[in-house]
């Protein structure tokens, strides 16, 4: 007998999401940063076993849209909750489940299996985790709850098994040799970005949006040409640095990083253009691979 199924991952921004996916895959699939809105697409990441296949869907927090990316950003959260086997709310010490009441009441209706992650416990002492059980069981009295550490790996194996024990029966849906459904261009895009992310400050990471226009993968080495989007010429120039300094220190970073990824030695030419306003533009947004309808 062969199981498979979808598990699909959503709460609140920076709860800890990408990195509880990552643990559970055992590969860097997410990129992870500090800042909320770090993820801004629905990430696959694939877990084969001989007689079962998990496809994990990484997915943005949830937030009330402010502009047409956050709206495509919502869309994905939102699709998590049609097509989940089992569904991991993960929610952590800090998190408040009142800043999206509307979404919790999705996840109560939906008819998955409901798994409630509590994040971060390292964070807090015995008395306050079990007020917050207690609080989550009356939020959502359906869902099975496990307190972890993502970040520190702490009580993550048994929702794994738990996860494997609640699949359906089902032939995989992907080659069992397949980790996720990106291709390696999105991951290039992704490691410049946390890059960015982790460099930059205020609205400069939020203005970006990196395009991939040249990968050519030779034997021994991969070249890489990839374009930086901004909305102003002032983001331009802050992203730059001066004499080039600030650009240099994202390429010479996000080049280690992709380094360890391929396995290969990587060429990076990174380059730096205005797209105004983009985050508002449905034509700029569907270009960079958003979902708008």
């Amino acid at each position: 007998m062969h199981k498979a199924g979808f598990v699909n991952i959503v709460g609140n921004p920076n709860v800890g999401k990408s990195t509880l996916m990552n643990v559970l895959v055992g590969e860097r699939i997410s990129i992870i940063t500090s800042k909320a809105q770090t993820t801004r697409h629905r990430i696959l990441g694939i877990v084969n076993g001989e007689d079962f296949q998990i496809v994990y869907s990484d997915t943005p927090g949830v937030l009330k849209p402010n502009y047409r990316l956050q709206e495509s950003m919502r869309k994905f959260s939102n699709s998590a909750l049609t097509d989940a086997d089992i569904l991991l709310y993960v929610t952590d010490v800090y998190d408040s489940a009142e800043k999206n009441a509307d979404f919790i009441e999705k996840v109560n209706l939906n008819p998955a299996h409901l798994i409630l992650i509590i994040n971060k416990i390292d964070l807090i002492d015995q008395q306050k985790l079990e007020m917050l059980v207690d609080k989550w069981n009356r939020l959502l009295p359906k869902a099975e709850i496990f307190p972890v550490s993502a970040l520190e790996n702490f009580n993550v194996a048994p929702v794994f098994d738990r996860i494997k024990a609640l699949l359906p029966e089902s032939p995989p849906f992907f080659e069992k040799d397949q980790l996720t459904d990106k291709p390696a261009k999105f991951f290039v895009t992704e490691i410049i970005r946390e890059k960015i992310l982790k460099y930059y400050d205020k609205e400069i990471p939020y203005a970006v949006e990196v395009v991939v226009e040249k990968f050519l993968e030779e034997e021994k080495i991969i070249r890489i040409h990839a374009v930086i989007h901004v909305e102003r010429e002032s983001q331009k120039g802050i992203i730059i640095g001066h004499g080039g300094k600030s650009l240099k220190k994202v390429g010479t970073e996000a080049r280690k990083d992709l380094e360890a990824f391929f396995e290969k030695k990587i060429y990076l030419e990174l380059f730096v253009k205005v797209e105004k306003d983009w985050r508002k533009k449905d034509t700029a947004l569907r270009n960079f691979g958003y979902q708008l309808d």
